[in-house]
């Protein structure tokens, strides 16, 4: 094909109809495997004031220590500003639901309690990995396109409301008529204007379900988190220790938690997702708590390898796990514990004397604070030994 020949090919595709192009793409994306798509402006959340929202959101620190919440804010309220051509966002949802109720592995407190959506494989890579063929597509009917999976600086779930693909619910995460509250999303920025979906009403009602469900009390209204009580939030970005008052109440929830996600009654009308690429892996299901903590880190990197759990980090994990273990009830687990009490790092020796102290009989644990608070050099640890002495004394008055 000579130059002249393929110049006017790309006229031709450049002057398709904004409505076939929206048909050829959104056709597309249900070959991809997408469960949900539609189309929003790109001006659609200036338009409607979604930055004085997050402004506010941002001001009362709900954000926590996500401090790149607030660094790009202005890009996160009006997309336009992180990508400037951008004229429409296509919006897609890729279906992750569960075969089974995630809420029966809280339960189980020698277990450990994965998030369903970190199970998997990354879903980052997979998603990305379609929209980078919808790009490709985008490209050959004359438009220029960015991807955004999760880690760009998108308000991605009011932009999906906008889009039509569901509603925020009151636990402000995504909700579809069709597939409940299980869905990855991802978007394709376009620097054409095409014809925009109508945003979709709110179907909560009265239902709190989510609100009542939440172990830590996240929500200090309907359709606001304050991400700093979220177990998600704790276990996951969070990088320091876990709030004492707190870790009673995360359960054994080592990564995640789908509490608020698994009650709201539109699941009903979910039905499990088929994508083999992102199948729930069963050797990460009821992995005992007895057996995670004995992971060195190489071990932890295979067991792990390829999902979202990496991030936290071995460290950040045996802190999860630790919590995990004083919460279960099972003195058998001190055992497990004990060898923490010495670990090299101190946030993981912080929630271990945690962890030891509600696990150890009294003989164990006199002579494991003799020995700790002798060697003991920092002081967030040493300030742990202090309380938890002091609560297990009022516990056992």
């Amino acid at each position: 094909m000579t130059p002249a020949v393929a110049d006017r090919g790309r006229e031709a595709k450049a002057a398709l109809a904004p409505e076939a192009i929206r048909a050829r793409l959104l056709a597309a994306a249900r070959e991809l495997g997408f469960a949900a798509a539609g189309i929003v402006a790109a001006d659609a959340l200036a338009r409607e004031g979604a930055g004085a929202r997050l402004e506010e959101w941002l001001r009362r620190g709900w954000h926590g220590e996500m401090a790149w919440m607030a660094a790009r804010a202005d890009e996160r309220a009006d997309p336009r500003r992180y990508w400037p051509p951008a004229k429409s966002i296509l919006m897609l949802g890729f279906s992750y639901a569960p075969p089974e109720d995630p809420l029966a592995a809280t339960t189980r407190g020698r277990e450990a309690a994965i998030s369903v959506y970190a199970r998997r494989k990354d879903y980052h890579k997979v998603v990305g990995g379609r929209l980078r063929r919808l790009k490709r597509l985008a490209e050959e009917l004359g438009l220029t396109a960015r991807i955004a999976v999760d880690t760009a600086p998108l308000m991605e779930k009011p932009l999906a409301r906008l889009a039509g693909i569901g509603w925020q619910g009151k636990h402000s995460n995504l909700v579809s008529r069709r597939h409940g509250s299980w869905l990855f999303l991802g978007s394709l920025l376009l620097d054409r204007r095409l014809p925009a979906d109508e945003p979709h009403a709110d179907h909560c009602g009265r239902c709190r379900r989510c609100l009542d469900a939440c172990p830590t009390d996240a929500f200090p209204a309907p359709y606001v988190l304050d991400a700093r009580r979220c177990i998600s939030y704790l276990t996951i970005e969070n990088r320091g220790p876990i709030p004492r008052a707190l870790r009673p109440l995360i359960g054994n929830r080592v990564f995640g938690c789908d509490d608020c996600l698994a009650v709201c009654p539109w699941n009903k009308f979910a039905a499990a997702a088929r994508e083999t690429a992102l199948a729930l892996r069963p050797q990460l299901a009821g992995l005992p708590l007895a057996d995670l903590l004995a992971l060195e880190a190489s071990d932890f990197d295979a067991l792990f390898a390829g999902t979202p759990v990496r991030r936290a980090g071995h460290h950040g994990f045996l802190r999860n796990l630790l919590v995990a273990a004083g919460n279960s009830g099972n003195p058998a687990l001190a055992q497990a514990v004990r060898p923490h009490l010495a670990h090299p790092e101190p946030l993981v020796r912080l929630h271990a004397v945690w962890a030891y102290g509600r696990l150890a009989d009294a003989a164990s644990w006199r002579a494991a604070r003799r020995r700790g608070e002798a060697a003991e050099t920092d002081p967030a640890v040493r300030a742990e030994w202090a309380e938890t002495a002091a609560e297990r004394r009022i516990g056992h008055q």
